[in-house]
């Protein structure tokens, strides 16, 4: 195209040039030459009287009434010279803005072939008219003047920009036309009166020119002030809308991208049904702000991710009313109210909330209805997944005549994955509020924080039995349920007897557990169905069934269990459940949770459940508090406090139950006992600091090496043992020198020392006993045989342990620290040597 425009620039300057240069140095002529100077001076003096009209592109200037009258009185030559000198001075002297030498050659050459054609038109077509010769070579020569004026200029326009000619001339410059039938005809009588009272008098039309031309730009100067004060205020309604949209956004985050794509869909289709003007401007603004009425709704009816109660309906049915108030004190220069408040309303007349049916319903709200149930569908939502596009399509198309208007489903059908496409591309960029933005200063308002105390010990269980009295049987359940609750300090123990309790009171497939671990929440305990999909979910605060109701601290009746994260579009994990009942739990300390029942029946759950799960939740809580306490301290008893391995009583006990395991499966089990040696020398040479520094790095490097169900625990200052279940004595070997290896590197790391390793002594089941003291005994002795068998310098250095065998276990030093130096330990007791 800029190639184009090039060749037909220079084409119009060639003619340009070569026309005025023909007629100016090779056929000059002039009859009065103080007439043309004086004409000339003015023509170039007018040359800044330019008048810019709103709303249009261009300028108007008053050259052109003395190039006019030039051609009634003057020759060819001396018409373009006027011309030519006055375009000089109004592009390259008198211009508002820089012009580049292309510029100013092209205005020039189209100035001079427009003088040209109308000097060539008026001078013979004009007394074809006979006496009407002035009048109508005058209407002709302008026509001709303002059609190679503009369509010259239109047509450059046009090729730089990849457009129609005649769309751009159209646009942009069919209005002039008048202008140049004025100037036309102010020469006209120009001419008549230097005919009558000598050409001197043209002399009085510049300062009349003048004081026109200050009237007039004053006139148009207003007219520009109330344009662009018109522009600022429609600016101050588009900030507005989109201020008012991202509000929405801070009280529903779902809602932001959904808006944009409802205004993509909807302007789509009021287009396509003729909508112009106002009436597409209401539906644009209505479109991004349709959910403004939300922010009267509660949010926790807005994010319930969960079906809404009866109560919680009413509730969210305002938001059309609201939203139309408050659009309503906007002053919006078009009819977005209206639109805001149908937008729920149906095609049969069921909707809400004034019953509008049919063409009643304003159109763009009609547009609105079908367009936001499409996209709610296709989006995620708290209380459900996403449907494919084409199955949302379906069910818009199905409510056809119901919900939606016939005709505008039909053009949604039409177009929707043309839509989709689109409104996905303009969505990528938009922008989030900092809603999760946590603020580190200001620690504590004005007025203080409030003051609240406990609730009275039994409070819950008594408005509980009140509001129950009438149901003997399950009082007495109830009772028994909350006298058993507290009596055992399990976990477990305690959330099965709440399941088994409460099964005949809250029928459930499925009970889970979720508390609280910094900004999540894990299944801590799941049984029954999707047990094991339960537990390997995180969700986080404020996401999913549970984490909204962990958030809010609000239960939630029949809720959607495929809604939690993890679940949702995941097509690899899917629930079989179909309704939640979720309870927040909070104790008296840090412990705060979730206790949820899950029913394969979608809406199985009954207020009656609800109000039974929530009258014993705070004994629950205690409980479970108490219950979680107890284990975390048996398992800092249990746990060796320098290295995080498990202690002697807990490898007695998990090395019963794996030997238990293999004897019921006919597998092999390996166990180890790892000595290091000489630990007093390396702590007397490094320190005790270096000495429990290397312990703990060998040890973390040792639970690494093994599997994940493989035993690895500290039993001594200087030992360790591994239970290895299902392997043989041959596939060990290989794991024994890396062992070694790993010692060594150990005290290289911590203390550019080689020197520390480690001797092993092995057992193996069947092979070597059946029974966890035979094994362990048969594993010490293999230990003190090749402590024994090393050179006499290393035996000096290690004493032999013997180990009485009546006991399990002898008392030793405490794991946490390095063996002192003339202390011996014995990791297990042994069964006779």
């Amino acid at each position: 195209m800029l190639d184009r425009a090039k060749v037909y620039i220079a084409s119009v300057c060639a003619a340009g040039f070569f026309a005025a240069g023909s007629a100016i140095l090779l056929n000059w002529q002039s009859s009065d030459v103080p007439h043309f100077l004086t004409i000339l001076v003015l023509a170039i003096a007018s040359s800044g009287l330019r008048v810019k009209l709103p709303s249009i592109p261009g300028t108007l200037s008053a050259v052109f009434v003395f190039q006019f009258l030039a051609i009634i009185s003057m020759t060819e030559s001396e018409t373009l010279a006027i011309a030519w000198a006055a375009a000089l001075a109004q592009y390259l002297w008198q211009a508002r803005k820089r012009t580049t030498l292309e510029q100013a050659a092209f205005n020039v050459s189209v100035v001079s072939l427009s003088a040209q054609s109308a000097y060539f038109i008026y001078h013979q077509l004009g007394p074809m008219f006979g006496e009407w010769m002035m009048l109508a070579g005058l209407l002709i020569g302008a026509l001709a003047a303002f059609l190679v004026n503009t369509f010259s200029v239109a047509t450059v326009i046009a090729l730089i920009e990849g457009e129609k000619p005649l769309d751009v001339w159209r646009k942009n410059y069919l209005f002039s036309f008048p202008y140049y039938l004025a100037g036309s005809a102010l020469a006209g009588l120009l001419s008549v009166a230097s005919q009558t009272f000598g050409w001197h008098t043209s002399l009085l039309i510049l300062p009349v020119m003048y004081l026109f031309y200050r009237s007039f730009t004053t006139y148009t100067g207003r007219l520009e002030d109330a344009k662009n004060h018109a522009e600022e205020v429609s600016a101050l309604h588009l900030r507005t809308i989109e201020s008012l949209a991202l509000a929405i956004e801070a009280k529903d985050d779902t809602t932001h991208a959904h808006l944009r794509r409802v205004q993509i869909y909807a302007l789509a289709l009021g287009e396509e049904l003729g909508l112009k003007g106002t009436e597409l401007d209401a539906l644009r603004a209505a479109a991004i702000l349709h959910d403004i009425g939300k922010l009267a709704v509660p949010e926790h009816i807005i994010c319930k991710p969960g079906k809404l109660t009866h109560e919680e309906f009413e509730k969210m049915k305002i938001h059309p009313v609201v939203g139309a108030e408050i659009l309503e004190h906007v002053h919006f220069p078009y009819p977005v109210a209206p639109i805001v408040a149908a937008h729920h309303e149906k095609w049969n007349g069921t909707g809400y909330p004034y019953g509008l049916a049919g063409e009643n319903i304003p159109i763009g709200a009609r547009i609105l209805a079908a367009v936001d149930c499409l996209d709610a569908l296709a989006s995620d939502r708290q209380y459900r997944k996403a449907l494919p596009i084409d199955e949302a399509m379906k069910v818009v198309v199905a409510d056809s005549g119901k919900s939606f208007e016939p005709r505008i489903v039909e053009i949604l059908q039409r177009r929707y994955q043309e839509l989709e496409k689109k409104a996905n591309a303009a969505c990528v960029d938009l922008v989030k509020l900092s809603t999760n933005l946590k603020i580190e200063r200001g620690d504590a308002p004005a007025a203080g924080f409030e003051s609240s105390a406990p609730p009275p010990a039994g409070s819950g269980g008594l408005s509980f039995l009140q509001s129950i009295a009438e149901a003997r049987a399950e009082v007495q359940e109830l009772f028994a349920l909350s006298g058993e609750l507290g009596k055992s300090l399990s976990l477990v123990e305690t959330l099965s007897l709440v399941s088994s309790r409460l099964n005949p009171l809250i029928p459930h497939q499925a009970m889970v557990l979720w508390v609280r671990r910094g900004t999540n929440l894990e299944a801590y305990y799941a049984q029954g169905a999707n047990a094991a999909l339960f537990r390997e979910l995180k969700i986080p605060l404020g996401e999913g069934l549970a984490g909204w109701v962990a958030q809010n601290t609000k239960p939630i009746m029949n809720g959607n269990p495929a809604v939690e994260p993890g679940y949702l579009n995941n097509p690899a994990k899917f629930t079989t459940l179909g309704a939640a009942l979720a309870v927040p739990l909070n104790g008296i300390g840090d412990f705060s949770g979730v206790i949820a029942f899950y029913a394969a029946e979608r809406d199985f759950f009954q207020k009656d459940h609800l109000r039974i799960l929530q009258g014993i939740s705070s004994k629950l809580a205690a409980s479970i508090e108490n219950a979680l306490a107890h284990a975390t301290a048996t398992d800092t008893v249990r746990v060796d406090a320098l290295t995080g391995l498990p202690n002697l009583p807990s490898l007695l006990e998990r090395f019963d139950a794996e030997l238990s395991r293999a004897k019921r499966s006919g597998g092999k089990l390996a166990v180890l006992i790892c000595d290091i040696d000489g630990l007093r020398n390396w702590t007397t040479q490094h320190g005790v600091a270096a000495a429990n520094s290397t312990i703990e790095r060998f040890a973390s490097r040792l639970r690494g090496m093994f599997r994940e169900y493989d035993l690895v625990a500290r039993v001594g200052g200087d030992e360790f043992a591994i239970v290895v279940p299902d392997i043989g004595a041959e596939d060990l070997q290989p794991r024994l020198r890396e062992i070694q290896i790993l010692a060594m590197e150990a005290g290289r790391e911590t203390c550019s020392d080689d020197h520390f390793s480690v001797t092993i002594g092995e057992a193996h089941y069947p092979a070597d006993g059946d029974s966890v003291e035979t094994l362990l005994s048969k594993a010490d002795r293999k230990l003190c045989q090749l402590k024994k068998a090393r050179p006499a310098a290393a035996a000096a250095a290690e004493a032999p342990k013997v180990v009485p065998a009546a006991e399990p276990a002898v008392k030793r030093m405490p794991p946490n620290v390095a063996t002192p130096a003339g202390v011996a330990s014995s990791p297990v007791a042994a069964v006779g040597s």
